[in-house]
């Protein structure tokens, strides 16, 4: 009877709460699952792009766990961060650059300087030379004086103009005048720097999101391939502005035909049908053409330049760029190395990877190739 009793005492409350219990966890289980990395097999169609990743996909998961993610591992994270850390690195080339490289330049008239010293106060200026710089030495020819300030004002040190006309009296100041007027603009290597930022921070947050939904990623795609056409395009700007600044119509020509290029590129790829994966070969191919341009004004710097050093330094700072380039976009369009073992590279090692680490690796080329053609110009104009 006790027993009985017992058994018929249980409160119905607390045995709905239980069963109120088990199903809040049996529906925390389903969603913990759901956001499990799922197999190629198992994805929709708009997320299967390369059928030779097998594992490790995310797929249409929320966006708070889609954010998280980027400290997780799945077949996106490399693709994320390698775009990501590059994106960091051109930040810190831009503030880099806009700090250390300053706005005085343009010392063709240094030629000029020559002829100008003999009838000017020579000894006033040593004087003052050496009160504010003491390690100068004492130049006892003023035709010496031009190799000397050469030297010093050599980019990246070439705050010392910026240090003499400070130091120096007005009179003084306005005898040396003649080298430090019609500054150089800075704008092309900052619009390439611009769109190389651009590019990056759009393939990465492409990569992290466009697993989220449909609609997500058709728009995610669109940024990205906008990116890639913007860092091609504006890659153009310094090699292209500074190798043919003392020749308007050869710069503005162009200049002209790789925006249209890169605005056309841009409005193709925003095409629908842009995205399906039957069109890998031809995206890449696209923007693969459209880096190829860039051979005819390097081709025409040579024959203008063909004198100076600095025309054959910079192109062989755009070959290497182009082969890190090209190479990247046959990497991609081929899918190797995953075509030759499927799922043996799914987390790290697969062609999207390796296209990515290629273009951070071309763009600081393309820097580099951006700092020669500032110092040729600082010093020498046109």
């Amino acid at each position: 009877m006790m027993n009985s009793h017992s058994e018929s005492s249980v409160d119905p409350w607390e045995t709905c709460d239980l069963l109120d219990c088990k199903e809040g966890k049996a529906k925390k289980n389903w969603k913990k699952a759901k956001w499990h990395l799922v197999e190629y097999q198992k994805l929709p169609l708009y997320l299967r792009d390369n059928e030779y990743i097998v594992g490790y996909y995310r797929s249409e998961w929320p966006l708070k766990q889609i954010l998280l993610s980027i400290f997780s591992i799945h077949n996106e994270t490399l693709n994320v961060w390698t775009h990501l850390i590059g994106f960091f690195l051109f930040l810190f080339l831009t503030i880099y650059t806009a700090m250390r490289v300053p706005a005085v330049v343009h010392l063709d008239s240094l030629q000029r300087f020559r002829d100008m010293l003999p009838v000017a106060d020579w000894h006033k200026i040593q004087e003052q030379l050496l009160s504010c710089f003491p390690s100068m030495p004492n130049i006892p020819d003023p035709h010496r004086l031009m190799d000397v300030l050469k030297i010093k004002m050599s980019w990246p040190s070439m705050d010392f103009l910026t240090s003499l006309s400070a130091c120096l009296k007005d009179d003084v100041v306005n005898k040396l005048a003649p080298i430090t007027v019609q500054a150089i603009t800075r704008w092309p290597i900052f619009t390439f720097l611009g769109g190389a930022m651009f590019c990056l921070l759009a393939s990465s947050t492409c990569h992290l999101l466009c697993c989220h939904s449909e609609r997500l990623s058709y728009i995610m795609l669109r940024l990205d391939y906008a990116g890639i056409a913007a860092l091609i395009s504006t890659s153009f700007y310094p090699p292209i502005y500074y190798s043919f600044m003392c020749y308007p119509f050869l710069c503005n020509l162009y200049l002209g035909f790789i925006t249209v290029l890169g605005i056309a590129t841009i409005v193709i790829s925003l095409l629908p049908v842009f995205e399906k994966p039957k069109f890998r070969s031809f995206r890449a191919s696209l923007f693969f053409g459209m880096g190829i341009s860039g051979v005819a004004p390097v081709l025409h710097k040579l024959i203008l330049f063909r004198d100076k050093p600095e025309a054959v330094q910079t192109t062989g700072y755009e070959i290497l760029m182009g082969l890190f380039y090209g190479f990247g976009a046959l990497i991609y369009a081929m899918r190797v190395p995953e075509r030759w073992k499927p799922g043996k590279f799914d987390i790290a090692g697969h062609s999207h990877q390796l296209f990515h680490v290629l273009v951070v690796a071309g763009a600081y080329t393309h820097y580099l190739d951006g700092l020669v053609y500032l110092r040729w110009r600082d010093l020498e104009g046109c």
